[in-house]
């Protein structure tokens, strides 16, 4: 089982930066992949960036690819999401959510935090 909380949403203007943390429960932080998800008013849920438990294999969706990074420190069992050149099309709730490596699916997710971008 982990549980995750997110932090570090708010409101900020175009053009700025935010960075998210999902901090983990339990003590094998470093066996899962962790994600991010978002999920805007009135649309489905969708993939924005990933993270192998080492850290060494990253994934971002195409409309996020040069404007975020993710990362992680397994000795914190925290995960950052740093976004940059925001536009008010990433406007949304963001999620981090954790895979262990016997699932072929995210099974645990956090609450989410609101970012919300003006333009």
């Amino acid at each position: 089982q982990v549980q995750l909380v997110e932090s570090g949403g708010g409101l900020v203007q175009a053009g700025g930066s935010l960075r998210l943390s999902c901090a983990a429960s339990g003590r094998t932080f470093s066996s899962y992949r962790m994600g991010w998800f978002r999920q805007a008013p009135g649309k489905e849920r969708e993939f924005v960036a990933g993270i192998s438990g080492s850290g060494g294999s990253i994934y971002y969706a195409d409309s996020v690819k040069g404007r975020f990074t993710i990362s992680r420190d397994n000795a914190k069992n925290t995960v950052y999401l740093q976004m940059n050149s925001l536009e008010a099309e990433d406007t949304a709730v963001y999620y981090c959510a954790a895979r262990s490596s016997i699932e072929n699916r995210y099974a645990y997710w956090g609450q989410g935090t609101q970012v919300t971008v003006s333009s």
